[in-house]
Protein backbone atom coordinates (compact mmCIF):
# COMPACT_ATOMS: atom_id res chain seq x y z
CA UNK A 1 0.00 0.00 0.00
CA UNK A 2 1.30 3.43 -0.94
CA UNK A 3 2.08 5.91 1.80
CA UNK A 4 -0.21 8.42 0.06
CA UNK A 5 -3.38 6.40 0.69
CA UNK A 6 -3.69 7.58 4.27
CA UNK A 7 -2.47 11.13 3.68
CA UNK A 8 -5.98 12.53 4.00
CA UNK A 9 -9.56 11.42 4.43
CA UNK A 10 -12.43 11.47 1.93
CA UNK A 11 -13.90 14.97 1.62
CA UNK A 12 -17.45 13.57 1.71
CA UNK A 13 -19.34 10.30 1.76
CA UNK A 14 -20.25 10.84 -1.89
CA UNK A 15 -16.61 10.96 -2.93
CA UNK A 16 -15.32 8.21 -0.63
CA UNK A 17 -13.84 5.27 -2.55
CA UNK A 18 -15.50 2.03 -1.51
CA UNK A 19 -14.19 -0.43 -4.08
CA UNK A 20 -10.48 -1.14 -3.45
CA UNK A 21 -10.13 1.64 -0.86
CA UNK A 22 -6.38 0.98 -0.58
CA UNK A 23 -6.05 2.64 -4.00
CA UNK A 24 -7.68 5.87 -2.80
CA UNK A 25 -5.66 9.07 -2.65
CA UNK A 26 -7.29 12.03 -0.99
CA UNK A 27 -4.26 14.33 -0.76
CA UNK A 28 -4.16 17.42 -2.96
CA UNK A 29 -0.60 16.78 -4.15
CA UNK A 30 -1.63 13.54 -5.90
CA UNK A 31 -4.85 15.04 -7.24
CA UNK A 32 -3.08 18.09 -8.66
CA UNK A 33 -0.36 15.99 -10.28
CA UNK A 34 -2.88 13.83 -12.14
CA UNK A 35 -4.90 16.80 -13.34
CA UNK A 36 -1.74 18.55 -14.53
CA UNK A 37 -0.60 15.46 -16.45
CA UNK A 38 -3.74 14.96 -18.54
CA UNK A 39 -5.76 17.70 -20.28
CA UNK A 40 -8.45 15.31 -21.56
CA UNK A 41 -11.39 14.97 -19.19
CA UNK A 42 -14.92 13.59 -19.35
CA UNK A 43 -17.82 15.68 -18.11
CA UNK A 44 -20.83 13.80 -16.79
CA UNK A 45 -24.15 15.64 -16.54
CA UNK A 46 -27.89 14.97 -16.40
CA UNK A 47 -29.86 16.77 -19.08
CA UNK A 48 -33.14 18.57 -18.52
CA UNK A 49 -35.15 15.52 -19.66
CA UNK A 50 -33.30 13.28 -17.19
CA UNK A 51 -30.99 11.67 -19.76
CA UNK A 52 -27.38 11.13 -18.71
CA UNK A 53 -24.63 12.51 -20.91
CA UNK A 54 -20.85 12.15 -20.79
CA UNK A 55 -18.69 14.19 -23.18
CA UNK A 56 -14.93 14.59 -23.62
CA UNK A 57 -13.53 18.05 -22.97
CA UNK A 58 -10.27 19.77 -22.14
CA UNK A 59 -9.55 20.81 -18.57
CA UNK A 60 -6.91 22.91 -16.91
CA UNK A 61 -6.21 23.60 -13.27
CA UNK A 62 -5.65 26.89 -11.46
CA UNK A 63 -5.01 26.34 -7.78
CA UNK A 64 -7.88 24.38 -6.29
CA UNK A 65 -10.22 24.80 -9.25
CA UNK A 66 -10.50 23.06 -12.61
CA UNK A 67 -11.76 24.89 -15.68
CA UNK A 68 -13.46 23.75 -18.87
CA UNK A 69 -14.75 25.68 -21.86
CA UNK A 70 -17.04 25.17 -24.81
CA UNK A 71 -19.74 26.70 -26.93
CA UNK A 72 -22.07 29.12 -25.18
CA UNK A 73 -24.90 27.07 -26.73
CA UNK A 74 -23.63 23.73 -25.39
CA UNK A 75 -26.42 21.75 -23.74
CA UNK A 76 -23.85 19.83 -21.68
CA UNK A 77 -22.37 23.01 -20.22
CA UNK A 78 -25.82 24.41 -19.55
CA UNK A 79 -26.72 21.17 -17.75
CA UNK A 80 -23.51 21.42 -15.70
CA UNK A 81 -24.65 24.82 -14.49
CA UNK A 82 -28.17 23.70 -13.68
CA UNK A 83 -27.40 20.48 -11.79
CA UNK A 84 -24.49 18.80 -9.98
CA UNK A 85 -21.87 17.47 -12.36
CA UNK A 86 -18.98 15.03 -12.34
CA UNK A 87 -15.63 15.53 -14.06
CA UNK A 88 -13.16 12.67 -14.48
CA UNK A 89 -9.54 12.57 -15.63
CA UNK A 90 -7.67 9.32 -16.27
CA UNK A 91 -4.15 8.19 -17.14
CA UNK A 92 -3.59 4.67 -18.46
CA UNK A 93 -0.12 3.72 -17.22
CA UNK A 94 0.22 0.05 -18.10
CA UNK A 95 -1.23 -3.37 -18.74
CA UNK A 96 -0.88 -6.00 -16.02
CA UNK A 97 -0.61 -9.45 -17.59
CA UNK A 98 -1.29 -12.13 -15.02
CA UNK A 99 -1.18 -15.91 -15.07
CA UNK A 100 -4.96 -16.05 -15.22
CA UNK A 101 -7.51 -14.06 -17.18
CA UNK A 102 -9.25 -13.07 -13.95
CA UNK A 103 -6.23 -11.17 -12.63
CA UNK A 104 -5.41 -9.23 -15.79
CA UNK A 105 -5.72 -5.55 -14.95
CA UNK A 106 -4.39 -2.07 -15.61
CA UNK A 107 -2.13 0.37 -13.87
CA UNK A 108 -3.76 3.78 -13.87
CA UNK A 109 -4.22 7.11 -12.14
CA UNK A 110 -7.58 8.84 -12.07
CA UNK A 111 -9.37 11.77 -10.47
CA UNK A 112 -13.13 12.09 -9.99
CA UNK A 113 -14.55 15.49 -9.04
CA UNK A 114 -18.11 15.93 -7.82
CA UNK A 115 -19.69 19.33 -7.44
CA UNK A 116 -21.47 22.28 -8.94
CA UNK A 117 -19.99 24.10 -11.91
CA UNK A 118 -20.06 27.88 -11.89
CA UNK A 119 -19.91 30.20 -14.85
CA UNK A 120 -16.86 32.42 -15.18
CA UNK A 121 -17.83 36.10 -15.43
CA UNK A 122 -17.59 37.79 -18.82
CA UNK A 123 -14.80 40.10 -17.67
CA UNK A 124 -12.70 37.09 -16.60
CA UNK A 125 -13.12 34.94 -19.69
CA UNK A 126 -10.32 36.39 -21.80
CA UNK A 127 -7.78 35.89 -19.01
CA UNK A 128 -8.98 32.36 -18.25
CA UNK A 129 -8.74 31.33 -21.90
CA UNK A 130 -5.24 32.78 -22.04
CA UNK A 131 -4.46 30.77 -18.92
CA UNK A 132 -5.60 27.60 -20.68
CA UNK A 133 -3.08 28.17 -23.47
CA UNK A 134 -0.34 29.06 -21.00
CA UNK A 135 -1.00 25.95 -18.89
CA UNK A 136 0.02 23.67 -21.73
CA UNK A 137 2.04 25.95 -24.05
CA UNK A 138 3.83 28.52 -21.86
CA UNK A 139 4.68 31.66 -23.81
CA UNK A 140 2.26 31.02 -26.67
CA UNK A 141 -0.60 33.33 -25.70
CA UNK A 142 1.67 36.36 -26.09
CA UNK A 143 2.27 35.64 -29.79
CA UNK A 144 -1.30 34.78 -30.79
CA UNK A 145 -3.80 37.03 -32.53
CA UNK A 146 -5.97 38.55 -29.74
CA UNK A 147 -9.38 36.97 -29.26
CA UNK A 148 -12.23 38.81 -30.94
CA UNK A 149 -15.25 39.95 -28.96
CA UNK A 150 -17.52 37.65 -30.98
CA UNK A 151 -15.26 34.69 -30.14
CA UNK A 152 -15.48 35.46 -26.45
CA UNK A 153 -19.25 35.84 -26.70
CA UNK A 154 -19.53 32.43 -28.36
CA UNK A 155 -17.49 30.74 -25.63
CA UNK A 156 -18.54 29.66 -22.14
CA UNK A 157 -15.99 29.01 -19.41
CA UNK A 158 -16.92 27.01 -16.32
CA UNK A 159 -15.03 26.17 -13.17
CA UNK A 160 -15.43 23.61 -10.42
CA UNK A 161 -13.81 23.59 -7.00
CA UNK A 162 -11.75 20.58 -5.96
CA UNK A 163 -13.64 20.36 -2.67
CA UNK A 164 -14.92 16.89 -3.57
CA UNK A 165 -12.02 15.59 -5.64
CA UNK A 166 -10.58 12.13 -5.07
CA UNK A 167 -7.84 10.21 -6.84
CA UNK A 168 -7.52 6.48 -7.35
CA UNK A 169 -4.14 4.98 -8.20
CA UNK A 170 -3.15 1.44 -9.10
CA UNK A 171 0.62 1.14 -9.39
CA UNK A 172 0.93 -2.36 -7.95
CA UNK A 173 2.56 -5.38 -9.59
CA UNK A 174 0.58 -8.36 -10.87
CA UNK A 175 -1.69 -9.79 -8.16
CA UNK A 176 -1.80 -13.51 -8.99
CA UNK A 177 -3.10 -16.29 -6.76
CA UNK A 178 -0.29 -17.87 -4.79
CA UNK A 179 -0.98 -21.33 -6.25
CA UNK A 180 -0.46 -19.91 -9.78
CA UNK A 181 2.97 -18.39 -9.20
CA UNK A 182 4.89 -21.46 -10.40
CA UNK A 183 2.96 -21.80 -13.66
CA UNK A 184 5.21 -21.43 -16.77
CA UNK A 185 3.29 -18.38 -18.00
CA UNK A 186 4.83 -14.97 -18.59
CA UNK A 187 3.44 -12.37 -16.23
CA UNK A 188 4.34 -8.74 -15.68
CA UNK A 189 3.55 -5.12 -16.45
CA UNK A 190 3.71 -3.49 -19.88
CA UNK A 191 4.20 0.27 -19.25
CA UNK A 192 2.36 2.73 -21.48
CA UNK A 193 3.56 6.26 -22.21
CA UNK A 194 2.05 9.20 -24.08
CA UNK A 195 4.71 11.07 -26.03
CA UNK A 196 4.63 13.94 -28.49
CA UNK A 197 5.40 13.13 -32.09
CA UNK A 198 7.26 15.32 -34.58
CA UNK A 199 5.22 18.53 -35.09
CA UNK A 200 3.81 18.92 -38.62
CA UNK A 201 3.65 22.53 -39.90
CA UNK A 202 0.33 23.75 -41.27
CA UNK A 203 0.20 23.69 -45.09
CA UNK A 204 -0.81 27.37 -45.27
CA UNK A 205 2.00 28.64 -43.05
CA UNK A 206 4.81 30.65 -44.68
CA UNK A 207 7.97 28.51 -44.90
CA UNK A 208 10.14 31.06 -43.08
CA UNK A 209 8.14 30.90 -39.81
CA UNK A 210 10.31 29.11 -37.23
CA UNK A 211 8.89 26.50 -34.89
CA UNK A 212 9.02 27.70 -31.27
CA UNK A 213 9.97 25.35 -28.46
CA UNK A 214 6.62 25.83 -26.75
CA UNK A 215 4.72 23.74 -29.34
CA UNK A 216 5.44 20.62 -27.27
CA UNK A 217 2.89 20.60 -24.40
CA UNK A 218 4.62 21.26 -21.12
CA UNK A 219 3.17 18.20 -19.38
CA UNK A 220 4.75 15.94 -22.04
CA UNK A 221 8.08 17.73 -21.67
CA UNK A 222 7.98 17.11 -17.91
CA UNK A 223 7.10 13.45 -18.43
CA UNK A 224 9.97 13.04 -20.86
CA UNK A 225 12.42 14.37 -18.25
CA UNK A 226 10.97 12.17 -15.52
CA UNK A 227 11.32 9.08 -17.71
CA UNK A 228 14.96 9.91 -18.40
CA UNK A 229 14.56 9.96 -22.16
Amino acid sequence: MSEHSTAASAPSDRSRIRRAPHKARYDRETIHAILDAQPLAHLGVVLKDGSPLVIPTLQWREGDHVYIHGSAASRALKAALARPACLTVSLFDGWKLARSAFHHAANYRSVVIHGQMEKVAEEEKRQKLDNMIETYFPGRSAVLRPMKDKELKATMVLRMALDEAVAKVDDLPVQDDEEDLDLPIWAGVVPLLTVAGQPRPDADMPPDVPMPEHVIPVYLRKRKCEDGE
